[in-house]
């Protein structure tokens, strides 16, 4: 089966219909897909549950999908930076399930290996366990998650070949290679595209066994959420 497609609209053709979930890797700006993210906003698709640590920021990766109404849900950790996020959820415009980051990345991990639930002492005794399946265990209480599966899962790669093999670069590994277990059908988007063989197997971070259609985005833009600098020391003042 031929994974590799000409685009990224492409890549996407027939996977997307109203009411889907769809999980986006990256954390923060970092690592996100952000060519699907813009496919899926060209596409029109609307009421999205996305599963993802946050929602980028304004006008920047998933944002953009807030901007246009397609998401009428966010399953997420941190939604600190997004001004439209926190004013859609306030509004009651934006329905919103919050989880501890642990938690979020655990769900999914649990997902995409076939485990419908687990314990977690993460949350009990807060609003984090209301509703929900509370046991002790060896004198200490824990609150019941659910696993996280998705219709669709996004990804942003640094390397891949064309069987669907994937590299993943420093910080922008984050939540992609456990969400690429956790869906229907993996989509990849990666920078640098090669044959396949010409990846080190010891160097492959998710199996191409999980994605099943890549596209290639050279060059894509690396986004800084909060930029920090501080004045360049010179040698000579330093002697």
């Amino acid at each position: 089966m031929k994974k590799v497609h000409s685009n990224v609209s492409a890549a996407l053709d027939g996977l997307l219909f109203d009411g889907m979930t769809i999980m986006a890797g990256g954390f923060g700006l970092c690592g996100i897909p952000e060519a699907l993210i813009y496919a899926i906003r060209d596409s029109g698709v609307k009421d999205l549950t996305v599963i993802s640590n946050n929602a980028g920021v304004d006008g920047i990766g998933l944002g953009v999908l807030l901007e246009t109404r397609q998401i009428r849900k966010m399953v997420s950790s941190y939604v600190g930076e997004n001004k439209l996020f926190a004013q859609q959820y306030l509004s009651g415009e934006l329905e919103l399930e919050f989880n501890p980051q642990g938690t979020l990345a655990e769900r999914i991990r649990a997902g995409g290996a076939g485990i419908p639930a687990f314990y977690t002492k993460t949350g009990v005794g807060t609003i984090i366990a209301d509703g929900k399946d509370v046991r002790e265990f060896d004198g200490e209480s824990y609150v019941m998650e659910r696993g996280l599966f998705a219709d669709l899962s996004i990804v942003h790669a640094f390397k891949g070949d064309t069987e669907g093999n994937l590299v993943y670069r420093k910080t922008a590994r984050n939540f992609n290679p456990i969400m690429a277990t956790a869906a229907k059908v993996t989509v990849a988007e990666v920078e640098h595209l090669v044959d396949a063989g010409k990846i080190d197997p010891d160097q492959v971070h998710t199996p191409g066994i999980f994605v099943k259609r890549i596209v290639h985005v050279p060059n894509p833009a690396k986004h800084i959420e909060q930029r920090t600098t501080r004045p360049r020391i010179i040698a000579s003042e330093v002697n």
